[in-house]
């Protein structure tokens, strides 16, 4: 009896992927910002939002709810009388800056209001008590908010009355008691929100431990589901995927996270545990790099992971660990992010017990200091596709995106400075008479060898780099970086310090080779008057 092996598909070990060295990378002190009231409320929430210009925070307030907005440049120790924005008589549970205009925001609170709010420019001088908006139509505590990913002056909000209200700002009037719609299909509080890429479909997750997917216009519920073994706290759409993210617990009470076909919510498509922790997990998912990060409320640590269309769907990454537990936390926009040092995403950690607010970047770890396009693609800009009246008639679009590369301004004054100089006619060339000093020939010739010799140690130093970096027949540009962060870390910082050398080397002779053709031109200027 012949015994047939069983046919296996091959799978490779490793996967090719740009961000599998990816590390987190805290801000140092001077950049952190010290003694902020940061809210002791229990409310399941992010307490924090940020955009390129401010950080949101909600705070500690008597008599009533507030929040304090800090430009993010203004780190450092925060002044104990620092001005507020102090509208609601209860505790604001929620904020959300709008995507399309850094100098508004919406909040609400256990009032059962929504505000929006007019920040001055350029920053927050005294107490704001009046807003600019006033949004009642929910019965309870207001808890979340969410702004239209694509069309301006359109909001969300979700109140323990069950319900989900869409607002339409863009009105001239101060008090708006009606929304344009108003969503009653859930049955209990309803946990949270997410929008898919055009801002056609809603997801939300409930306390009854169902998923949605909701006709984000009319309010029809398109796909429910109904899985008892994953109670769902958190839903997130991960971008032009076709694919929901829920972070929740199993059965056994451990932290898990899911995956669901948007378009069929029967069985999630895989199921993932993560630790016995009791914190609420924080899905964050980066359409530009396709990463997903886990944010674990109570928890010092950040995990990431590399999301596929193709099984294995979760590719883990690695995991930025902290001794700081993190209350809140908030995600700046992909156009705020430093592109000149490799970054690609930035939280904020709101850190209760010593009212400490930490950024941390997630950085790619490169050689080069020049804009890297693999790693910044085209992203979400600022500017809205619809208008409000637009997506109300019935119109989808997706955002409109925008490079992360620096201006060309630079670039052009460089071009400026390089432009070439005027040609000598052959009659101020014909004279042979030279000045006392240099002559032309000798300038012409040092400079000559300047630009010979760097040329010359570039080549070396280039050559000498590349035959360093071969040990044992194996050439380490081709090989995987280090195994261990530090190491990581070393090589990269001590690689940055040699291309500041190299740099600062290039431009002393640069300008000397400035100097010498001054010289040059003075020596022709002054041979034209003989």
């Amino acid at each position: 009896m012949s015994i047939q092996p069983e046919q296996m598909t091959w799978q490779p070990q490793y996967r090719s992927s740009k961000y599998r060295h990816v590390f987190g990378k805290p801000a140092n002190k001077e950049s952190c910002y010290d003694c902020v009231p940061i809210t002791r409320s229990v409310h399941d929430n992010h307490f924090c939002s940020v955009n390129p210009i401010f950080i949101a925070v909600v705070t500690e307030c008597a008599g009533g709810g507030a929040f304090i907005v800090i430009p993010l440049q203004q780190s450092g120790k925060l002044d104990p009388h620092y001005p507020k924005v102090c509208g609601h008589r209860g505790n604001v549970l929620d904020i959300k800056w709008n995507p399309f205009d850094d100098y508004v925001i919406a909040s609400c609170s256990e009032d059962a209001s929504v505000k929006i709010w007019d920040i001055p420019k350029p920053c927050v001088t005294k107490n704001i008590t009046t807003a600019k908006k006033e949004l009642l139509g929910h019965s309870r505590r207001v808890g979340l908010l969410e702004w239209h990913p694509t069309a301006s002056n359109i909001l969300f909000s979700t109140a323990y009355d069950y319900k989900i209200m869409i607002w339409n700002l863009d009105t001239e009037e101060s008090i708006i008691c009606s929304p344009v719609r108003t969503i009653d299909c859930h049955k209990d509080v309803i946990l949270s929100m997410s929008f898919n890429t055009d801002g056609s479909l809603l997801a939300t997750s409930c306390k009854d431990r169902k998923i949605r997917v909701l006709d984000a216009r009319q309010g029809n519920i398109l796909q429910e589901s109904n899985c008892k073994a994953h109670k769902v706290n958190k839903v997130l759409f991960l971008g032009n995927m076709q694919k929901l993210l829920s972070t929740g617990t199993s059965r056994w009470n451990s932290r898990e996270m899911a995956l669901w076909d948007q378009d069929n919510l029967s069985v999630p498509l895989h199921q993932e545990d993560l630790d016995g922790s009791s914190g609420l997990l924080f899905p964050f998912f980066d359409n530009d790099t396709d990463m997903l990060y886990i944010v674990g409320k109570g928890d010092g640590n950040i995990r990431y992971y590399e999301v596929s269309p193709q099984k294995p769907h979760f590719h883990y990454l690695n995991e930025y660990r902290s001794y700081l537990p993190q209350k809140g936390i908030g995600v700046l926009p992909k156009r705020g992010v430093d592109v000149s040092s490799c970054e690609i995403f930035r939280f904020y950690k709101l850190v209760a017990i010593k009212g400490l607010i930490e950024p941390v970047s997630m950085i790619v770890p490169r050689r080069s200091e020049s804009y890297q396009d693999d790693i910044y693609p085209m992203t979400a800009g600022s500017k809205p596709s619809l208008t409000a009246h637009e997506w109300l008639s019935g119109i989808n679009r997706g955002p409109i995106v925008v490079s992360l590369r620096p201006g060309s301004k630079s670039l052009s004054s460089q071009v400026e400075f390089t432009k070439e100089e005027p040609k000598l006619s052959a009659k101020e060339t014909r004279h042979e008479e030279r000045p006392a000093g240099k002559t032309l020939y000798e300038i012409e010739y040092k400079t000559e060898i300047i630009r010979e010799d760097r040329g010359k140690r570039r080549t070396g130093r280039m050559q000498e780099n590349r035959n360093s970096l071969i040990s044992n027949g194996f050439d380490l540009f081709e090989c995987p970086p280090p195994k261990t962060e530090n190491e990581l870390l070393q090589m990269f910082y001590k690689q940055q310090e040699e291309i500041r050398r190299l740099r600062e080397q290039i431009s002393q002779r640069d300008v000397q080779i400035r100097q010498l053709e001054l010289e040059i031109k003075n020596v022709r200027n002054n041979a034209g008057s003989y």
